[in-house]
């Protein structure tokens, strides 16, 4: 319980740390993933290098606090494993930070990163941080939430109508960077012209998404699962409702917002594939044609290839009909020919259909902005 206890109290956690790092070693007691916030896994530890010439680039991928990570070059003479905290250039000043990924896998990252400036533009890293930048670090570290709750209380004495969601202090102590959410621009000079007489350090403001708040607060998913952006999630894509429209899932807003209130970030996950099963479906929005009457598509179930039908006179009928059938009945109905009734064609063993709730249009519209 004691562990616990300090594991839970650790200022170091959203920067990958198990326990508070010991100024006397230089590597700290990094987790694997799940164990912290965007921890890095090696998934090419076990596939040969590539090329002499691509293995030989010296970049290194380092993070800091929480989806802070950024890449930088090394010099010759100077060899890193993940884990060891390193100190790095920085404006002005230096920074400290935990070296993440190295060689063939950093990178491949920094490629995949696709940076404009090239290796050339990349910061340095100048060396394994010592015991007394790893003392300064952790006494920055130690001010955040102070500084935190006294920043809060100092905007709302200057009756700002903005939200201060985090503050990382660089590593020598010299900087602060403020992050904040606001629903409408800000002035915040005289903000702060009074954060730098309070805490004697160079004040940078940067403004966030609620996503980007979601993701440094924290917290559980209605999957019982950490949140995919405090864990591993680092790009945030689009989300629109015509990803939950071709999964067939229940148009809920309580059920597809995320903690940050917009649509969650998981519909994407499996839309490409579900839109790529749609393309051998029929249109739901054609009615069938039979001599007993019109019925129309009540839903669509992608992957067991059925589509649900029900009866214009009797809609509460459900009749699970295979997309093969749905196509020849609509060749049929082209021809202007009728067949004699849709329980021809449907299965005498469907599952049960579950239909969802509806929403309005103007939770749809909220959503997609």
């Amino acid at each position: 319980m004691d562990d616990l206890k300090t594991d839970y109290n650790n200022p170091f956690f959203t920067r990958g740390c198990k326990t508070v790092p010991d100024p006397e070693e230089s590597v700290a007691d990094t987790c694997s993933v799940g164990c912290c916030k965007m921890g890095a896994q090696n998934w090419m530890k076990a596939i040969p290098q590539p090329s002499v010439s691509e293995a030989s680039v010296e970049i290194v991928e380092v993070r800091f606090k929480n989806s802070k990570k950024d890449f930088y070059r090394l010099s010759p003479d100077t060899s890193l494993n993940p884990g060891d905290i390193v100190a790095v250039e920085s404006s002005p000043g230096h920074d400290i930070g935990i070296v993440t990924l190295t060689g063939a896998t950093a990178l491949r990252q920094f490629n995949n990163a696709r940076q404009s400036n090239g290796i050339d533009g990349l910061r340095k890293v100048y060396r394994r941080a010592r015991s007394t930048d790893i003392e300064k670090w952790m006494q920055a570290v130690g001010r955040e939430f102070d500084t935190l709750v006294k920043t809060r209380q100092i905007s709302r004495r200057l009756n700002l109508n903005m939200k201060i969601n985090d503050i990382e202090y660089q590593g020598d102590g010299t900087k602060a960077v403020f992050y904040y959410t606001a629903d409408e621009r800000v002035d915040f000079r005289e903000l702060i012209k009074v954060l730098a007489e309070e805490f004697r350090v160079r004040i940078e403001m940067k403004q966030i998404g609620i996503r980007q708040e979601a993701s440094r607060m924290g917290g559980i998913g209605s999957c019982g699962r950490e949140l995919c952006c405090s864990t591993w999630l680092s790009k945030f894509r689009t989300v629109s409702t015509a990803a939950a429209r071709a999964q067939q899932l229940s148009l809920n807003p309580q059920k597809l917002a995320g903690q940050c209130g917009k649509l969650k970030c998981c519909l994407n996950y499996e839309y490409d594939s579900y839109a790529d099963a749609l393309k051998s479906f029929p249109p739901p929005d054609i009615n069938l044609r039979t001599r007993k009457g019109q019925a129309i598509c009540q839903k669509v179930d992608v992957y067991k290839g059925l589509m649900w039908y029900a009866y214009l006179e009797s809609p509460n009928n459900f009749m699970a009909i295979p997309k093969e059938s749905v196509h020849e009945i609509i060749e049929m109905n082209k021809a202007d020919k009728l067949p004699d009734e849709l329980e021809n064609y449907a299965l005498t063993e469907a599952p049960k259909a579950d239909f969802g709730m509806t929403v309005s249009h103007d939770d749809l519209h909220r959503f997609d902005k």
